[in-house]
């Protein structure tokens, strides 16, 4: 077996650290080795809804080097709706496939950006994209990606899975699963958690602390697509949802703080 190399067992299960032990208390070690941090096209747009924020985007470079300097490896999935959504595409009369190949087209684009203001703040990072573009990233290679990190590079995955049909949200799952992160962080613009309803159009929406996978897909809670729910379910992949608005949010999570909703298996 080469040194260095993350273990593999013949059945893995990924388990969330029990939130009842730290209740608010900040723990002084990171919980996860490696992560799957999830960040949505509209979050990189800010306030504007459109495009890249510049201030949304060092904001967001700056809570990922927190958690980097805390030793947890980091590999990014950045969607793409903030300059493209393929379904929208669709729904205007462009092909479905090729709408959504101009979807994966966004998610480059965004994920360059992260990348240079990573780099601006001398956080090694590298960007592998699913359709080859060898002259502004490496392709997915999964073995690559793991050495990446393990070298304490973050690794940001471009162009969805490369297939048309499958949402960002699958590139998550799917790449968490191939990478084996202990979690998926899934960063949100609007909201801290998941909730009952849209709690900006109704005012008795509750927040969920847990949530089983089952709930999300039973329920149709909207957290992720059933493609990406399923697959993280079948995988043991925990989620977590929680607003990126607020400085910090992502290293309290990886220190284990409360915050957001986390999907699982079952619930505690």
């Amino acid at each position: 077996m080469n040194k260095g190399k993350h273990q593999k067992s013949g059945t893995r299960t990924r388990s969330v650290p029990s939130f009842a032990e730290s209740e608010g208390i900040h723990l002084e070690q990171p919980v996860f080795k490696r992560v799957v941090l999830k960040v949505s096209g509209e979050s990189l747009a800010g306030q504007n809804g459109y495009g890249i924020d510049a201030d949304m985007i060092i904001s967001i470079a700056e809570q990922i080097k927190e958690v980097v300097e805390l030793g947890v490896q980091v590999a990014i999935v950045c969607g793409g709706g903030n300059i493209w959504r393929g379904i929208a595409g669709s729904a205007s009369g462009i092909d479905r496939a090729t709408a959504d190949y101009m979807g994966m087209l966004a998610t480059v684009m965004n994920s360059l950006a992260l990348q240079d203001a990573l780099e601006q703040i001398d956080v090694p990072t590298r960007v592998q994209t699913s359709i080859s573009m060898q002259q502004i990233a490496e392709p997915y290679i999964r073995r690559r990606a793991i050495r990446h990190l393990e070298k304490g590079r973050v690794v940001i995955f471009a162009a969805g899975t490369g297939n048309p049909f499958f949402s960002t949200d699958t590139t998550a799952a799917l790449r968490a699963a191939e990478i084996e992160a202990e979690v998926i962080l899934m960063a949100k613009n609007k909201v801290d958690g998941v909730y009952s309803a849209d709690p900006f159009k109704d005012s008795t929406a509750e927040k969920f602390e847990q949530l089983t996978y089952m709930d999300v897909l039973n329920k149709n809670l909207g957290v992720m697509d059933s493609t990406a729910s399923s697959l993280c379910m079948d995988n043991n992949i925990p989620l977590i949802v929680f607003a990126i608005t607020e400085q910090g949010n992502i290293k309290r999570v990886v220190l284990g703080e409360k915050i957001g909703t986390i999907v699982k298996g079952s619930v505690d």
